[in-house]
């Protein structure tokens, strides 16, 4: 066995550059050498700004009306200057208002270097089509010449959002945070909100400013919101034991908080949690906010299913390893490299309806088992089995409409973090068991 071990490292470590090669070539938008020409390069009538969708068009030509409207991105600038982002940065002792500190504008606008910047750049225009489509200076005129395609637009500097890994790597680096920016224990402690993101949830409830038809797909690949969910939930497992390893993992002569399950202190000294049903876990113990790797587990025994014990093996070692303070980061680093191996699996996976069911059937046991003790698990879980109950509806794969009010039910258990209960959740949970079983609802 530990012969296997070694072997599985030494491929995932190969793994791992190989993944590097393939999907981290595209550069995060505010990164970008490229010049931001701000959104006055996209809003025109001509362009994105129409008020009304285009008859005959493969694109609304509303995109920029739908982001000024409808999109909390278009004002996530505006909320730093409002009375908590003034008090926070008080509190932060920044030097700066929030509104002229990067270390808030890194997130809540596009903040490319003042040299990638030209005159119609606003900074105020806050998380706009350029932090994530990429600065347009490139491809702003090749994209709408005769013979454009999404490749050369691509090549050009256009950010691959249609990409499950390249997408999931974008959101994550202001919804999780990157070695560059990161939303810290400290920053949370001063009054910023927890940081909560799944890649298909959010991606369904954001304003849609495109659509998912036949062209679409031709010119950039197919579609799968169960794929998008197990892709974002391996990139953000990466990027938490990234973080772990590297030094934003640190602060000062404790570990950087933020990483670690909030509930694992934050709770009334009364309510006692039933750690004891967790792998590693036990009475005072801060555990490693695994909400990620938990939904990991069960997209594993889908993918490399001969890998999955191994991979559940490895993250109870490193439960254990952050427990007791011994070779941590040595046991995160072969972790990461296992999902570093899983993840182009994962991207070329074909999820079947026999997987859906397996998925949903084996997150709603991992429940009932007391894995989801922790708010953050339960909070992801729910997203997932919502996100999968859609798809297998909308295949015609199980009866789902039935499933709705419980499910319903299970959202409103973690509608409020403070006031998450993990008896509750699991009452609602066996529920859903018994009708997704049965095929039958409330």
């Amino acid at each position: 066995m530990i012969a296997r071990y070694k072997l599985l490292l030494t491929i995932a470590a190969v793994a791992l550059l190989q993944v590097s090669a393939a999907y981290g070539a595209a550069v995060l938008p505010q990164y970008s050498h490229d010049k931001t020409l701000g959104v006055g390069s996209c809003a025109s009538s001509l362009c994105h700004g129409a008020v009304e969708t285009w008859r005959d068009s493969n694109v609304f030509q509303n995109e920029y009306v739908t982001w000024s409207r409808s999109d909390k991105h278009a004002r996530a600038y505006a909320v730093l200057l409002n009375d908590k982002s003034k008090a926070i940065a008080k509190k932060l002792a920044l030097p700066k208002p929030a509104h002229e500190s990067d270390l808030c504008l890194d997130c809540h606008t596009h903040n490319p270097k003042p040299a990638q910047r030209t005159q119609g750049f606003q900074i105020a225009d806050g998380i706009a089509c350029e932090s994530c489509h990429g600065p347009a200076d490139r491809w702003v005129k090749s994209h709408v010449e005769p013979g454009a395609t999404h490749a050369n637009n691509v090549a050009r500097g256009m950010y691959p959002t249609e990409d499950d890994v390249s997408r999931a790597r974008l959101c994550l680096s202001c919804h999780l945070g990157t070695k560059d920016k990161f939303v810290t224990h400290k920053i949370m402690s001063a009054g910023h909100p927890r940081m909560s993101f799944e890649l298909d949830t959010f991606t369904q409830i954001g304003p849609a400013h495109f659509r998912i038809d036949a062209d679409w797909q031709r010119r950039k690949g197919s579609w799968n919101e169960v794929r998008a969910w197990a892709i974002g939930q391996a990139v953000a497992s990466q990027e938490l034991l990234t973080l772990l390893q590297g030094p934003r993992g640190r602060d000062g002569l404790f570990p950087e908080l933020v990483l670690f399950d909030c509930h694992s202190c934050h709770h009334p000294m009364a309510d006692v949690r039933n750690t004891a049903a967790r792998v590693g876990a036990g009475p005072g113990f801060v555990r490693l906010n695994d909400a990620n790797l938990l939904m990991l587990r069960q997209i594993a025994r889908r993918v490399v299913p001969a890998d999955a014990a191994v991979f559940a093996q490895h993250v109870e070692r490193l439960h254990k390893s952050v427990a007791s303070g011994s070779d941590a980061l040595a046991q995160a680093r072969a972790v990461e490299q296992l999902i570093a191996a899983m993840i182009p699996k994962i991207s070329s996976h074909k999820f079947s309806g026999e997987d859906l069911k397996a998925v949903m059937l084996g997150l709603i046991d991992d429940g009932l088992t007391g894995q989801y003790s922790d708010y953050q698990g339960a909070e992801q879980a729910v997203m997932a089995m919502q996100s999968v109950a859609d798809l297998l509806g909308r295949q015609n794969l199980m009866r789902t409409q039935p499933l709705k009010p419980t499910i319903k039910r299970l959202l409103a258990t973690v509608s409020q973090d403070e006031k998450y209960q993990p008896a509750a959740f699991t009452k609602v949970l066996r529920e859903l068991k018994t009708n997704v079983e049965t095929g039958t609802g409330k």
